[in-house]
């Protein structure tokens, strides 16, 4: 059972709800960028029913672990669009999610084969959105369809009210609504989904370094004795496809060695990994997570 917003959850709750099953897929390709999700993903599917998955890997982006998980996987270069592509049509892949990251870096560094290349150019405006779309369009024409890996995912999107770690004082209280004004219209112009923020004051906002640093940052100008608001929420036309908004150890961690006090998250268009670690070190780091829902105490 989800804990209530404000209680300490010493025991987690399981955030598995009752959700609706997911689409029924003999075969489904991945293409896979970094960290753990790929592999959650491919788990998570088999789980629900998923026959045959086939792959599509980054190299040195995707975790070769990944390998294990699903029937067949092609090794690729960012940037190997036609390659990409042809991996799916070749065995007869119809439809296809993505899961993971590609580091921002590489988005930059990148070798377009002809293909890409010819994507990239017709493009008046080079974001993750902008290209990933084109991507999506390219697999379409080749008759393969690129759809949300939510489906698949649910089990591990916690519901609005689900909370870890400790209460939230009043003065938190507010900076999270106020970090969470500033976060839509962060995301509203597509520039990030996070902000942190201490006592009414804006300490770093997102953009193209990640959340990550973007965290690394605000808890160092929110001084020695620490306790920022960092907020993350996904735009207000966040397309799914490309990415899901993602918790895990790593992001507490990443939270604890910036002293940031609390993490809230928008309820429903975020996934929660590893859920008894980040349990375990919301309690160990006195961090408190917290998911938001749109009829909750921040809206008022």
């Amino acid at each position: 059972m989800n804990q209530p917003m404000h209680g300490d959850q010493t025991q987690p709750g399981r955030i598995g709800a009752a959700h609706a099953p997911a689409p029924r897929v003999e075969t489904l390709g991945l293409i896979a960028g970094n960290r753990n999700l790929p592999l959650v993903l491919a788990r998570e599917a088999r789980a629900l029913g998923v026959k045959r998955l086939v792959a599509v890997a980054f190299e040195g982006e995707t975790e070769p672990t990944l390998a294990e998980l699903v029937d067949e996987i092609v090794w690729v270069k960012v940037g190997q669009l036609n390659r990409m592509i042809s991996a799916f049509t070749e065995r007869g892949v119809r439809q296809c999610v993505m899961a993971g990251q590609i580091a921002p870096r590489n988005l930059y560094e990148v070798r377009p084969d002809l293909r890409a290349l010819g994507v990239l150019l017709r493009l008046r405006e080079k974001n993750a959105h902008t290209i990933f779309s084109a991507v999506a369009e390219e697999l379409r024409k080749d008759g393969v369809e690129l759809v949300e890996a939510t489906p698949w995912l649910r089990r591990l999107m916690p519901p609005a009210g689900f909370h870890l770690g400790p209460n939230l004082s009043a003065q938190q209280r507010d900076d999270v609504a106020f970090g969470l004004r500033i976060a839509r219209e962060i995301a509203r112009l597509d520039i990030g989904q996070t902000v942190v923020v201490k006592d009414g004051a804006v300490l770093a906002v997102e953009a193209f370094e990640g959340t990550d640093r973007c965290l690394a940052r605000g808890g160092e100008l929110a001084g020695p004795d620490g306790g920022a608001v960092a907020v993350k929420l996904a735009k207000p036309d966040h397309d799914m496809r490309f990415d899901i908004p993602c918790l895990g150890p790593q992001t507490l961690e990443t939270c604890a060695a910036a002293r940031i006090a609390v993490l809230a998250v928008e309820a429903g268009r975020a996934l929660l990994l590893e859920q008894d670690a980040c349990a375990a070190l919301a309690r160990r780091h006195n961090i408190a997570l917290t998911f938001l829902g749109k009829g909750d105490w921040f809206n008022e």
